[in-house]
């Protein structure tokens, strides 16, 4: 490395927030700018382990402990062809990723992490700088065609190694732009849109078609697939998990957490109109069933929206502040997370179970009866602790409890692939049980990471190019 000490004199530090009052008030991003000098210490901090296990952490592979040292010696085209050779999204991953890798980074066991994810959105965004990232058309065609049905992470990365293949690729979107859950369930202070935009803009120019309002099954007929050489279905897992035995369910104000962010996005986008229907936090106690992500966006968005309160309720325990010793390093540390929207404001309460959603004179939830429940060892589930009922004031009730698989009416019937036990596409390599038709990401996987999804789809799409060559 470029400097074997880095790790023993700088500590971790990364870009300061905007302040609570200010941001609150737009949907922009949330990080000042953090110069380049101190995002060359943070890779400076990176040890050159002779096991460098961020590469077990990080579903792609990335190389980090050399593209962290082209950092440290200000060789950006270096790092980001290094970069590049495993993500071709790093600019997604460097914003919106749970960073497993830090979770595996040596220097965690006794010392705070190597700043990972920031370099690498650094990296990505001074290679746009640069002009290191352009346009870069295949120079031959195949003459083969591939239909990628779903525009996620999992699709593009399909699309962008399918296409780099030299084989022709077309991409169906259901919604009205491209990008999935990228562009419509994660919240511009998380993800601008313009970084997506300038993407797809990249893809189009490497010769990349994109076919929008087109729910294939339902807009498009199942029976223009195929055209095709071969086809990559990536439409996600999109079938919420519910709360349907719980007294209330049917409420006015019950909503899921997918319904109430795509319709901020949109808003934000211009693209809301009243014919899809508004969910507003606005003057509003709102609760969030769920303790994730998802939550903590539900969390952010009903704060900019001018909710009178925020609530944010789980399930399962909460976490320890630091590891416990059945969850040793290298493992993904299942510790306390707080996120930038929970520092907006919000109470936050685990090991609560909902049990019934109360309605006003109107037939509007009003409020919502939960109580505590306490967790059996070695996970033989739980009991409900003797008086602890409560009713708390709920005018909106977000479900971010999650997804259970990907819908199988529509494509996936009249295409005939067979479905595994929990519902999703069942595959072998990537293969589903039609002939030429593969799949990847979380229709294939289950709800899961954006990064393991755009892992999901590199590795079909080279799965999918050999099939084609054969």
């Amino acid at each position: 490395m470029g400097k074997p000490t880095g790790f023993l004199e700088y500590n971790r530090e990364l870009p300061a927030s905007r302040e609570v009052s200010e941001r609150i008030k737009d949907f922009k991003e949330l990080y000042l700018p953090f110069g380049e000098e101190k995002t060359q210490k943070q890779a400076a901090r990176c040890m050159d382990c002779g096991v460098p296990f961020c590469h077990q952490g990080c579903p792609l592979g990335n190389q980090i402990p050399d593209f962290n040292d082209a950092v440290y010696r200000e060789d950006w085209e270096a790092a980001i062809e290094i970069l590049l050779s495993t993500n071709p999204f790093p600019e997604f991953t460097g914003r919106i990723c749970p960073a497993p890798c830090e979770g595996s980074c040596v220097l965690g066991i006794n010392h705070p992490p190597v700043a990972i994810e920031h370099i690498e959105k650094t990296i990505a965004e001074k290679a746009f700088e640069l002009g290191y990232i352009r346009p870069q058309a295949p120079e031959v065609r195949t003459g083969k065609t591939v239909a990628v049905v779903g525009s996620g992470p999992a699709g593009l990365a399909a699309a962008v190694y399918l296409n780099r293949a030299g084989h022709t690729v077309t991409v169906y979107e259901r919604d009205s732009q491209p990008g999935g859950l990228l562009r419509f369930g994660i919240p511009d202070f998380k993800l601008e849109k313009w970084v997506i935009e300038r993407r797809i803009s990249i893809m189009e120019a490497e010769g990349i078609k994109f076919v929008c309002n087109a729910h294939v099954g339902v807009d498009v007929p199942t029976s223009e697939l195929k055209k095709y050489d071969s086809v990559v279905v990536t439409g996600g897992s999109t079938v919420p998990r519910d709360l349907t035995t719980t007294p209330g369910r049917t409420l006015e104000g019950v909503h899921f957490a997918m319904d109430f962010l795509t319709r901020q996005n949109k808003k934000v986008s211009g693209e809301w109109t009243p014919e899809i229907g508004d969910i507003s936090a606005a003057g509003k106690h709102v609760v969030v069933i769920g303790g994730g992500d998802t939550g903590a966006d539900c969390v952010g968005t009903s704060n900019r929206q001018g909710a009178l309160s925020v609530t944010q309720i789980e399930l399962l325990e909460k976490p320890p502040v630091g590891r416990a010793f059945s969850n040793p390093w290298p493992e993904w540390p299942m510790i306390l997370r707080t996120s930038s929207s929970h520092d907006e404001g919000c109470e936050r309460q685990w090991s609560v179970l909902t049990r019934e959603f109360v309605a006003d004179e109107k037939g509007k939830v009003k409020a919502l009866k939960i109580c505590e429940i306490s967790w059996r060892p070695y996970g033989n589930g739980f009991d409900i602790v003797p008086n602890s009922e409560q009713l708390i004031p709920c005018d909106l009730a977000l479900l971010a409890i999650g997804f259970m698989h990907p819908e199988a009416e529509g494509m996936l019937a009249d295409l005939g692939i067979e479905l595994d036990a929990r519902g999703n596409v069942d595959t072998h390599e990537f293969a589903t049980s039609v002939p030429g038709i593969f799949a990847a990401g979380d229709m294939r996987r289950g709800q899961s990471l954006v990064v393991w999804a755009i892992a999901e789809g590199r590795d079909c799409a080279a799965k999918v190019d050999a099939y084609l060559r054969k």
